[in-house]
């Protein structure tokens, strides 16, 4: 009687085995246990108020003289698409957007940051505090500070009668133009430290190589800095449009989105319309409109802030 061995296939390379799962089991939700607060405060303190929100944009509830809301669906949108000063606040707050965020506080920003990078310690320390003194301002006081400069017989003025230049009420006739710079003089500083961050990464040796090759500032900053911080320009532009798009104690302190409308932007509308006209459902609606409008800008800068393969 004879006996064989258990057949092994010594010379031949073992088969691809499944990759493991992760066991879920009781381990895995004991550690997700901690998250629990957060999740339920997340929930009822911010998906909870934005879907009531979007549940008022398609009612139409008042604050005053009203019984009972009822359900209107599009109504609140078709009639703000229809209604000449929303789509005034719409264009006005575009002008707003680009005039103070995309070219005002961007441009300088940079401008600031590369200046102060070739400036002595001195100067940067004071030229840091001033604008950024004027950032970590509450809005209303800042508001007030441009409005005393602004007005009639502000410091504006006074300076132009001095140098016997003609002057006028700039709160009514450039009132979207004096809140776009006042808040140029605000919100610069954010953009001014997101660049100075972004141009300290740089390594000198490529700005040192370039001016050895013979390439001007212009040239050094076009065709390296700026490319060289892409990634901090859209994040920048991403985060000072979105914070552009809500300012209301800035305007409202200088002009209320006077005279006649012609600084009302849509957070100004919006406020109008709830609270001041009582119209709570055909202001949320506005303000829905408002956060469709950001979530744009936002898909735009996403697309362009996307990793180039």
């Amino acid at each position: 009687m004879t006996t064989t061995a258990p057949h092994t296939d010594l010379g031949k390379t073992p088969g691809p085995t499944a990759p493991l799962r992760p066991r879920r089991g009781p381990g895995a939700l004991f550690r997700a246990l901690p998250l629990t607060p957060a999740v339920v405060l997340l929930l009822l303190f911010l998906a909870g108020p934005i879907a009531y929100c979007v549940y008022i944009a398609f009612t139409d509830l008042q604050l005053t003289g009203q019984a009972q809301d009822s359900f209107v669906g599009f109504e609140n949108f078709t009639r703000a698409f229809g209604d000449e000063a929303f789509l005034n606040a719409v264009w006005l707050t575009l002008v707003f957007t680009v005039l103070s965020s995309l070219i005002g506080q961007n441009t300088l920003g940079l401008a600031l940051a590369a200046l102060m990078r070739c400036a002595s310690k001195p100067v940067r320390t004071v030229t840091g505090g001033i604008v950024v003194t004027a950032w970590v301002l509450p809005e209303v006081v800042a508001g007030f500070l441009l409005y005393a400069f602004f007005r009639r017989e502000g410091t504006l003025n006074a300076i132009l009668d001095w140098l016997h230049l003609p002057s006028q009420n700039w709160l009514f006739t450039l009132p979207i133009l004096a809140v776009s710079f006042a808040n140029v003089w605000r919100g610069t500083a954010f953009s001014m430290l997101v660049y100075s961050a972004a141009l300290n990464e740089i390594p000198k040796e490529i700005t040192e190589a370039a001016e050895v090759d013979g390439a001007g500032g212009w040239r050094r900053m076009w065709h390296i800095t700026l490319p060289m911080i892409r990634r901090s320009i859209g994040t920048n532009l991403m985060l000072n449009t979105l914070q552009t798009l809500s300012v209301f104690g800035l305007i409202w302190v200088m002009t209320r989105g006077g005279p006649g409308g012609k600084s009302q932007t849509l957070p100004l509308f919006m406020y109008e319309q709830a609270f001041q006209n009582s119209l709570i459902g055909y202001g949320t609606a506005v303000a829905l409109l408002l956060l469709l409008v950001g979530s744009l800008f936002s898909l735009v800068y996403l697309r362009l802030l996307r990793t180039e393969v």
